[in-house]
């Protein structure tokens, strides 16, 4: 993994958006803590010590942006030095630390290992973003560098990743996938966490909910709260029932969300007391490509289909056997 990949899913870990700079301003990354743009610079060198940290102070970088060095091992003093001057550091061991405005990191993130020691395709993050694409348009045949650039990833991640589907057997020789074993596969490592809430948000109180950043208006356009599991599989027309007053399952667009709905909404301990669970979204495509339909009974922007099928083959029992009589529309493929 190169350096910008390897800090995009450190930050993913905390829940904080990184993106390449789509407006070509000179810089690797963009965050996104709560709305605030910040310019991220990313460095690698492989061993960071005081002296090495200090030649990276004093290069120039675009105005505005932030330094962030990505290494296999920062010293204490090296780490130290650049906290204290506004910059910041990824060390491969397992820690995150950045200081810019008024974003303070000091984190433990999972180590990295080396790029060998990929145990499988599906490892990390990047490896659900890329069989979750395939598995949103099956029949595609996909070309490395412009999958990189739909996700936001290193062409070489994701041809790496893409090697090893194809070596397990799970797509063909250009990517697309065949049968459904990619899906079932993507099932097993599917999170199925979720956090009980006992109030849902009122959607005409917006000065309230604007900081849970619903989405409600530009559905498609912006990321927000993704409906999904039985009602929104109810809403496609899967064959199950869903009442009147039942929970609601939503993925949303990061931890940050859930910390504030937890506090707007207030936490419960289980499913009955709940009126609806959140989830972060294990890949950004389930906030970011959500479907309003005629048929949908609520007035929230549903997950993609893939998604929640994902979420019914997580139910060996009920859900599976919901999933073996549903077909989606003909605007979407079955890959289960």
């Amino acid at each position: 993994m190169d350096a910008v990949e390897l800090v995009v899913d450190a930050f993913a870990q905390l829940g904080i958006d990184a993106r390449p700079d789509d407006a070509d301003r000179g810089v690797d990354l963009l965050l996104d803590p709560d709305g605030i743009a910040i310019a991220v610079e990313v460095e690698r060198r492989s061993l960071v010590t005081e002296d090495v940290a200090r030649q990276f102070l004093a290069m120039t970088r675009p105005a505005g942006s932030v330094l962030l060095v990505v290494s296999d091992r920062v010293t204490g003093a090296a780490g130290d030095l650049l906290t204290s001057n506004r910059c910041g550091y990824l060390d491969l061991r397992g820690r995150l630390a950045l200081r810019a405005g008024g974003l303070v990191i000091d984190a433990r993130v999972e180590p990295v290992k080396g790029r060998a020691e990929r145990s499988g395709a599906l490892s990390g993050s990047a490896g659900l973003e890329v069989a979750t694409a395939l598995l949103m348009r099956p029949e595609r045949p996909v070309a490395v560098r412009e999958l990189a650039r739909e996700l936001g990833r290193s062409p070489s991640t994701v041809s790496e990743i893409l090697a090893a589907l194809r070596r397990d057997g799970l797509t063909d020789a250009v990517n697309a996938v065949d049968g459904t074993d990619l899906f079932w596969r993507v099932a097993d490592r599917w999170p199925a966490r979720r956090t009980f809430l006992g109030s849902l948000p009122a959607i005409n109180d917006a000065r309230r909910f604007d900081p849970l950043r619903l989405g409600l208006h530009e559905v498609g356009r912006e990321p927000g709260w993704a409906l999904t599991d039985s009602a929104a599989a109810a809403a496609y027309g899967a064959p199950l029932a869903f009442r009147s007053g039942q929970v609601l399952d939503f993925f949303v667009p990061g931890q940050s969300i859930i910390r504030r709905a937890t506090t707007l909404l207030g936490a419960v301990a289980s499913a009955a007391q709940a009126r609806l669970t959140v989830r972060r979204a294990p890949v950004s495509a389930v906030v970011r490509q959500r479907i309003d339909v005629e048929s949908n009974p609520t007035e929230w922007p549903l997950a993609h289909p893939l998604f929640v099928a994902l979420d019914l083959a997580q139910d060996v029992g009920r859900g599976r056997e919901i999933l073996d009589s549903w077909t989606p529309g003909e605007r979407w493929t079955r890959v289960w």
